[in-house]
């Protein structure tokens, strides 16, 4: 387990990222990018959507160009404060406080999961996506963005140092433990040389 898969580091040091993220995330995760993986959730307009380890709110601000409904949820509240300063705490999305391996929803109670930039983070990653299929309904799509494992062996061991990063082999085991028979993976770049991010998107079965 890496240094920053630990809830209260990763809180610790999203304290002080925040107050750069918004200038360093387009570097690995940009707009562009973004709206390719938002366009490939089937969201339409009314659906209620939850967007995990929302941040500063770069993926809501997406999500919004989808649907009115966003609902936003983090752990670290110096990322929330950046994303309650562009939105309110509750005008254009709600937001909460939480964690993503106990989200608290009921069964059933979105359309759609979007989770971009978080799943690095989470000691328990397959609890977590078993949580995004308990609280999206069944037909619905869970898309979760995270760090491609990097090819050079000396920057893979660096990175698992630090947090996870996987490859779609990976992503695959990880998806079909938390039960989700259809899903496919797609690797992106911002710029040749810049790291990789492989984007999941799944289908909630149904029941």
């Amino acid at each position: 387990m890496g240094v920053l898969e630990d809830k209260a580091r990763a809180r610790t040091f999203y304290k002080y990222l925040s107050r750069v993220y918004d200038t360093v995330n387009p570097l690995v995760w940009n707009e562009e990018m973004r709206d390719e993986a938002l366009s490939r959730t089937g969201i339409e307009g009314g659906d209620r959507v939850l967007d995990v380890g929302c941040g500063t709110g770069f993926g809501t601000e997406g999500l919004l160009q989808y649907t009115d409904d966003v609902h936003g949820l983090d752990q670290s509240v110096h990322q929330l404060e950046k994303a309650w300063a562009k939105f309110g705490k509750t005008d254009r999305v709600k937001f909460y406080r939480g964690d993503a391996e106990r989200l608290p929803f009921a069964a059933d109670s979105f359309d759609h999961y979007w989770s971009s930039g978080s799943i690095e983070y989470w000691p328990n990653p397959v609890d977590a996506i078993e949580e995004a299929r308990r609280v999206t309904k069944p037909g619905g799509t869970v898309l979760i963005v995270g760090p491609d494992e990097p090819s050079n062996s000396l920057f893979h061991r660096i990175a698992d140092a630090i947090m996870l990063f996987y490859d779609a082999d990976e992503a695959d085991r990880m998806f079909s433990e938390a039960g989700f028979p259809e899903r496919e993976h797609v690797v992106m770049q911002a710029n040749p040389g810049s790291p990789r991010a492989i984007v999941t998107i799944a289908t909630v079965p149904e029941e």
